[in-house]
Formats: structure tokens, sequence, C-alpha cells
């Protein structure tokens, strides 16, 4: 099972931006749909963006402020957030899910171990 490992949370301004990275121990292009979920106190975890072979999709809340992208020659995919709002303050996980299962067979997710992204003045 492919593990995960986030880094680049942090304390950002209003309006600021941030680069999350997630690297994972094996390749993961063309195995593995990608994805960065997040969760705010009292809050559940909830989509941001995901990746497949290259094809990308955004929670509305984030398109046009984040990209999700997957450098597979370092194992390692990033979620840029520009124009951040306090809004996205949340402890940000990344996950992946094996292409050839469905994506209900939720005991097939590889969650990392999350990192803080606290948006404030």
């Amino acid at each position: 099972q492919v593990q995960l490992v986030e880094s680049g949370g942090g304390l950002v301004q209003p309006g600021g931006s941030l680069t999350l990275s997630c690297a994972t121990d094996e390749r993961t292009l063309g195995i593995y749909h990608l994805g960065w979920y997040r969760q705010a106190p009292g809050n559940q975890r909830e989509l941001v963006a995901t990746i497949t072979n290259g094809v990308a999709d955004y929670a509305d809340s984030v398109k046009g402020r984040f990209t999700i992208s997957l450098d597979d020659a370092k194992n390692t995919v990033f979620l840029q957030m520009t124009s951040l709002k306090p809004a996205d303050t949340a402890v940000y996980y990344c996950n992946a899910h094996p292409i050839t299962m469905p994506r209900g067979r939720t005991e097939f997710d590889r969650w990392g171990q999350g990192t803080q992204v606290t948006v404030s003045s």
C-alpha cells in the first residue's frame, strides 16, 4: 500500500499563497486517483481537488485559486493555493485510491498524516 507524507502547511495572511506537497513511496500515475481533502474544526472532511491520469477536478470553493499537479518523476503531488481566505483554514490531507477499485470502497483509501493551513492576519 502506498505511503503518503504531506508537507508545506503553515500560517499565511489572507490573499497569500502556499504550496502543499505530498510525497509517495511508489509510482502513482495510472495506478491511483490522487486527491487533497481538508477538515476544519467542527466540520466534516471535504474534497478539495483530485487528479487522475493528468485530469484535475476541483471543489467549487477553490476553482480558479487552487491547482493540483503531479510530478511523476518525483512521486509527488502538489496543491498550489493562491488568494487564500480565512475559510481555507483547515488540516489538509493527501489521499490515494486505486484506480481499479470503485471509489465507494473506502477501505482501499490511503491517507497522509495531514498538514495544518491557517489563513489569518
